[in-house]
């Protein structure tokens, strides 16, 4: 675990480069500029769609009696807003995901390269097109997931534990490939994957944790339906701010891995 904490380390000092705290504002615009078009046409229609569903289905009731059995009873008269706004998290988690792979990790890449990596040659087995299938599909299986385990919310601890493991699975699916993008050949990037496969998941599942601090600034209950415009842009720029460190710690420790690997090359080829 030494080469994990030697790239946490890098990339916490990166963190508070110049370059890479305006690089935080583009994505964090232009994710913002999407979320509020889209909660202008689409949020008030996404409520009344679930409180006919609540209705249909006779949930309130049932609701009414859970969050009162867990002390919870204030949250009756918000749980459909707060259920439409939870639903709306993971999709808020990819426009930053899809604007960070697009905008900013081939920067963050190229940043590490030349700082520390000057010696490795660009082999480019990664693409646009490849980062933004990679953040797709594994978004579709996150957000399957992410609507399973709403109802975790009534056990806020359970809820952040559930939503750790769900981020460290997602972030090393897709910021491995963004940070070997430019460097490495689809081979080597398997191979990077296939041998270093468990730290490279507590990387992610300890940026998971880091993940999981957005979402939980919504369990404030009645206050997080006053104050949901300024949540929302409150947890788009958290996420941009995570996803900017994660690309950095996963960067680093896949450079190096790759310098490691193609110098183990050499030496077999002597």
């Amino acid at each position: 675990m030494v080469a994990v904490i030697r790239a946490w380390s890098r990339a916490f000092l990166s963190q508070w480069h110049g370059k890479m705290l305006l690089m935080s504002i583009a994505p964090f615009l232009l994710a913002l500029g999407v979320w509020a078009v889209a909660l202008y046409f689409f949020l008030q229609p996404l409520i009344d769609y679930v409180q006919a569903q609540f209705m249909a289905y006779d949930a309130f009731s049932y609701s009414t009696g859970l969050l009162r059995s867990l002390g919870l009873g204030a949250l009756t008269t918000v749980v459909v807003p707060l259920i439409a706004m939870l639903a709306l998290l993971p999709l808020m988690i990819l426009t930053a995901l899809i604007f960070i792979g697009v905008v900013a990790m081939p920067m963050i890449g190229r940043h590490v390269g030349r700082r520390h990596y000057p010696q490795l040659a660009q082999r480019h087995g990664g693409s646009v097109l490849g980062s933004a299938g990679v953040a797709l599909g594994g978004m579709a299986i996150f957000i399957g997931l992410w609507v399973l385990t709403l109802p975790l919310y009534a056990f806020p601890p359970l809820a952040v534990v559930v939503q750790a493991l769900l981020w460290g699975w997602l972030t090393t699916r897709v910021m491995v490939y963004d940070a070997l993008a430019d460097y490495a050949d689809s081979d080597e990037r398997r191979q990077i994957q296939r041998e270093h496969r468990w730290r490279l998941l507590a990387i992610g599942v300890i940026s998971g944790a880091a993940g999981a601090l957005p979402g939980a600034i919504w369990l404030g209950g009645v206050m997080a339906v006053v104050m949901f415009p300024f949540l929302a842009a409150l947890s788009i720029w958290l996420y941009v701010i995570i996803f900017i460190f994660t690309g950095l710690w996963f960067a680093y420790y896949c450079m190096d891995a790759l310098a490691q690997l193609r110098a183990q090359e050499v030496l077999e080829k002597e």
